[in-house]
């Protein structure tokens, strides 16, 4: 099996193990049973190339019928394997959408495998809630995110609710749970 599919069939397997499986986005099941989201493996080796991949990628979202990709997983195994420089990126990422005209229609959710919320500890369990095999750019579509909360019965408590199920979890079940996922 070539890198790449293995790459994804990681993903694959956190998204259904974790994301899915555990609840901590409860939009993530009908994109994903509907194969609706689109998964790109980048062989950047730099920030730069990184870029040019997310840029291509926005573009191409935006122009997709969402019917066929409502959402893209932009996994980089090769660059921003540090957090922080990982997290600065995600200000040119911003940018980036904000510079070729797509705020307000596309946005860009993080996932690393040290993600760390601000004011925590790395070894925080909550921190897991956005810890990824490898780190990935979730470009997602603002008009899907609107319709998935509108038929939310309380959005607002998905965060607090992903920390509860976090916690009671523990770093050990977690660590269960990576393992069964790992490539």
């Amino acid at each position: 099996m070539p890198a790449s599919e293995k790459i994804i069939a990681a993903t694959t397997a956190w998204l259904e193990a974790a994301v899915i499986g555990l609840n901590l986005c409860p939009f993530a099941r009908a994109v994903h049973d509907a194969r609706r989201i689109r998964y790109v493996v980048s062989g950047a080796e730099t920030t730069e190339a990184l870029l040019d991949a997310l840029l291509a990628e926005l573009q191409l979202l935006a122009s997709a019928d969402p019917e066929e990709i409502e959402t893209t997983l932009l996994i980089h195994p090769r660059v921003l394997a540090d957090f922080l420089d990982f997290n600065d990126f995600l200000d040119v990422a911003d940018a980036t959408i904000e510079h070729c005209g797509f705020a307000g229609e596309l946005q860009i959710a993080s996932f690393h495998p040290h993600y760390q919320f601000a004011g925590t500890a790395p070894d925080d369990i909550e921190n897991c809630t956005n810890r990824s095999p490898y780190p990935m750019l979730h470009l997602l579509r603002e008009a899907g995110i609107e319709r998935a909360v509108a038929g939310h019965p309380d959005p607002a408590r998905i965060y607090e609710r992903n920390m509860e199920t976090l916690r009671r979890l523990g770093h050990e079940g977690w660590a269960r749970l990576m393992k069964k996922t790992a490539p």
